[in-house]
């Protein structure tokens, strides 16, 4: 039996890394902001090896729009290199924090 295609409200999760100048910018209160102005949830958290990571779930159609955000970044930011992961919604999380440094 063939798969259902996929559409942009479905629910969905985006595990990204962000690499560049993303410390000590305002990075994770911009994805936190774009993040909960999309209705997502999730986390984001500086790296101890300078970069970024954010995770969130929601519609598919949010998601994409969070990434498109974080790879533009606030002033003051230079993104360099943006992976996604896409994967499945876990609802595991009930809001979008800021978490500290791992």
């Amino acid at each position: 039996m063939p798969q259902p295609v996929p559409t942009p409200h479905d629910m969905a999760s985006a595990d990204v890394l962000i690499v560049g100048r993303v410390q000590g910018v305002g990075f994770r209160f911009y994805a936190h902001d774009t993040a909960c102005r999309l209705g997502l949830c999730g986390y984001v958290m500086n790296l101890r090896g300078g970069g970024v990571r954010a995770y969130a779930e929601g519609p598919r159609q949010s998601l994409e729009a969070f990434v498109r955000e974080l790879r533009r970044g606030p002033a003051g930011s230079l993104v360099q290199r943006v992976h996604v992961v896409w994967g499945v919604s876990t609802d595991q999380y009930m809001r979008f924090a800021i978490e500290s440094t791992r």
